[in-house]
């Protein structure tokens, strides 16, 4: 976790003095020798505690996550003449599950754990729990009044005691580590050795990467189909006349079989598996130090990539065929994704940039350009669409932005670089002309 980025040396350089020393244990780097002894009075000073900037960052995300999955798929609005609030006064549902219950309980686990590392160090011990399981009350209440007016989902008392209860659990859990993990803890100070200190953002895009793999695809790790399934929504005149203003030398009819029929349906799966694992594999290494062990961690991300994805298809699947996905096309694009993010390694972060972002945009091109194979239709149907319907809304959604998001990353922050050049710039003539 992190400590609003700078930990408790503010991003100061580490040999300034006793103040600035954990701050610079925390980054990794070995603090110079102070040039006199600090007084028992500085050394007795207790350090400035300060909010993790990581933390708020996730609860937001996670707040978002938990609300699209609730209100998901956000149509068919009716009203039934009911309050809004009512399921809480109906009898205990007559139909439920331990799965379901379960599920639930673990769904809210972690909004509770991050509601708690969100509140350090203005609400700390007994006081953050109190407030997760507030927040995870009303926040699960709020979800479950507004089902009352979508047709697929059911308000139920039953799921707001369960989300209740796991929002405690996960404040439980975490209010004893909170001071370790955030002040004065190992992963504290791994994150500061291993990761660089802005780095928020992109950690937590690359933990959810794994995640968006879970929907099935036409292709193993075909993520991004927004722009096709935005396309699908239009009818046939309104396609018309977006194709009417791009050039006829293009042949955007006719790219889609053209492109097909290029290679066999295993070799384009094989691309398309190549260049997004390589992809988002380099793109979790940007964040990295030159000391992290980065090829470990990137095994690490492949092979919690695949747990998730074998657990997903588990869960839904109804013949079973949790490794249905493994063709012999995306089996080839694992070994190359592989290979190729292990020699990417080796190259200087911004190369390595540009090579994440021009592989995530082709890969791009291809899921939305390529026709889907009509096995697709089968995997589908084998998919628990109506079973775990907030879970489908939110694999599915979190399938279909990710590689979006990622590419705004590096686009916010080459405007960044290119501003900070440009200032100096500017600076360097200031200075030139005087």
């Amino acid at each position: 976790m992190d400590g609003d980025e700078g930990g408790q040396g503010g991003g100061q350089n580490s040999g300034q003095g006793a103040g600035d020393e954990r701050g610079a244990i925390a980054s990794g780097d070995t603090p110079a020798p102070a040039s006199s002894a600090p007084s028992p009075a500085a050394t007795r000073e207790p350090l400035p505690r300060q909010a993790s900037t990581l933390s708020r960052q996730s609860l937001a995300l996670y707040t978002a996550l938990i609300v699209y999955g609730s209100w998901y798929p956000f149509s068919g609005w009716r009203s039934l003449g009911l309050s809004p609030f009512a399921y809480l006064g109906d009898p205990w549902p007559r139909y439920w599950t331990v799965f379901d219950i379960v599920t639930n309980v673990l769904g809210y686990m972690p909004f509770g754990a991050l509601v708690v590392l969100a509140a350090w160090p203005r609400w700390r011990g007994l006081l953050a729990v109190l407030l997760a399981a507030i927040a995870g009350t009303l926040l699960s209440g709020v979800m479950e009044a507004v089902q009352t007016w979508l047709p697929t989902r059911v308000a139920s008392n039953l799921d707001l005691a369960s989300n209740a209860l796991g929002a405690l659990l996960g404040a439980l859990v975490a209010a004893p580590a909170t001071g370790a993990l955030l002040e004065r803890g190992f992963l504290r100070r791994l994150r500061f050795r291993w990761f660089e200190r802005d780095a928020a953002v992109l950690m937590v895009l690359a933990a959810l990467w794994p995640f968006a793999t879970m929907y099935p695809t036409p292709r193993l790790f075909g993520l991004g189909e927004w722009a096709r399934a935005l396309w699908q929504r239009l009818d046939g005149s309104m396609q018309d006349a977006v194709l009417a203003w791009t050039p006829a030398a293009w042949h955007l009819r006719s790219l889609p079989d053209m492109l097909a029929a290029r290679l066999p349906d295993s070799g384009w799966e094989a691309i398309v598996t190549t260049l997004n694992l390589f992809g988002a594999a380099a793109f979790a290494t940007l964040p990295m130090r030159s000391r992290a062990p980065r090829a470990r961690l990137v095994i690490a991300l492949i092979a919690f990539t695949l747990v998730v994805k074998v657990g997903a298809t588990f869960l839904q699947s109804q013949s079973g065929l949790i490794f249905d996905w493994a063709t012999p096309g995306a089996l080839a694009g694992l070994v190359w994704g592989t290979l190729l993010a292990f020699l990417a390694l080796r190259l200087p972060r911004a190369v390595r940039a540009a090579a994440a972002t021009l592989a995530l945009a082709v890969a791009l091109v291809f899921v939305n350009v390529l026709p889907v194979n009509p096995y697709f239709d089968v995997v589908l149907a084998d998919w628990r669409q109506g079973r775990y319907l907030h879970f489908n809304g939110l694999a599915r959604w979190l399938a279909w932005t990710w590689p979006w998001a990622a590419l705004a990353w590096t686009a916010f922050s080459l405007e960044r670089a290119w501003l900070v050049r440009r200032a100096r710039r500017a600076a360097k003539r200031a200075r030139h002309d005087r």
